[in-house]
């Protein structure tokens, strides 16, 4: 077939001319696009494996779902974002179970301290009763959660002021914690002062004393660049924390079964990705902060279990979640309190 002039032009700028076709999906604009947030940097290994996740989708629908990845809290807050999410102004939201805990409290329940001793126990929970367990909560607000719960990591406990070495040395430190219950009731039965405040904002309260400390995972910690305005870690390993994939119900209720099937496909691949990440950068990120000037000590934390058991923390909570999340929980975790 021999193209005129006027034939090319058209055929360039997308017309359709008999015996073409073109079949770049990318190329034509995308009939649903849809918004995921984040709260942290850019390069922490979530946004890399959902980025990923993302170009697979596209390809994958022929072109039909553009997911797009805001990190950063560039759409808000945390908290903010769940009433978008709910709405559907944002499509996805990776957000701890523990700060959805206002709309759904026993959501939480993977976030007592002290819990999990290694990923081994963590993954059969969460892959098991306690994640089916937390997203009957989460149904129950108005959220579909996927199955599979993205890795945050053990959190730590960073200060400025001093080393924290036993369960006494936090007594009256002021500490971020994030905005949740679950959170500011651990660190106060410990005997710390917590103040809840958004991770947006978490490095300008430690720059301006608002905050001596904070508590979150080694690559948190590297992405958000905390370590600029914090002089020690202690591994404390107080508490495992995961990111849930939320997505407002009536949201994905709008999607066909078969981009149902192809998303939940690759946002489990990406979990399972990041998974991986999370576990085999810890050390290379610990070496890399210790050469940016932050101090890593070991800590008792049969100091810190014990002056816990010594409260009403773990009955409390007991409480709370009720008896079928607890037998859920300590299924996996043995005896707390």
């Amino acid at each position: 077939m021999t193209l005129t002039r006027r034939q090319f032009t058209m055929t360039a700028a997308g017309a359709a001319v008999p015996g073409f076709l073109l079949i770049n999906p990318q190329a034509r604009a995308a009939e649903i696009t849809w918004k995921a947030s984040t709260s942290v940097a850019i390069d922490h290994p979530i946004n890399v494996r959902l980025n990923e996740a993302a170009k697979r989708i596209l390809e994958q629908t022929g072109g039909k779902l553009d997911l797009k990845v805001f990190p950063s809290a560039q759409l808000g807050g945390d908290v903010d974002v769940l009433s978008q999410t709910l709405s559907g102004a944002v499509s996805l939201q990776m957000i701890s179970p523990i700060t959805v805990a206002g709309r759904a409290p026993t959501a939480a329940l993977h976030g007592i301290g002290f819990a999990f001793k290694d990923y081994a126990q963590v993954w059969a929970a969460m892959d098991g009763d306690v994640g089916a367990f937390q997203r009957q909560a989460l149904d129950k607000a108005g959220y579909f959660t996927f199955p599979k719960f993205f890795d945050n990591g053990f959190r730590q406990l960073t200060t400025s002021t001093r080393p924290v070495k036993t369960v006494d040395d936090v007594r009256n430190l002021k500490v971020r914690v994030p905005s949740a219950p679950l959170w500011v009731s651990l660190w106060k039965e410990l005997g710390a002062s917590p103040t809840s405040i958004d991770l947006s904002e978490v490095y300008s309260a430690l720059q301006t004393k608002i905050v001596d400390g904070q508590e979150n995972p080694p690559q948190l910690i590297e992405s958000n660049k905390l370590y600029e305005v914090q002089k020690y870690c202690a591994l404390t390993s107080h508490m495992w924390d995961g990111w849930a994939i939320l997505c407002g119900k009536k949201t994905w209720q709008k999607l066909p079964e078969n981009v149902q099937e192809i998303v939940t496909r690759n946002l489990h691949q990406a979990v399972e990705d990041e998974r991986r990440d999370i576990v085999s950068s810890t050390e290379a990120t610990k070496a890399r902060l210790t050469k940016l000037g932050l101090a890593f000590n070991e800590v008792d934390r049969d100091s810190f279990r014990k002056a816990l058991a010594a409260t009403s923390y773990y009955k409390t909570w007991r409480e709370k979640f009720g008896e079928q999340g607890w037998a859920a929980l300590e299924k996996y975790s043995g005896k707390l309190g």
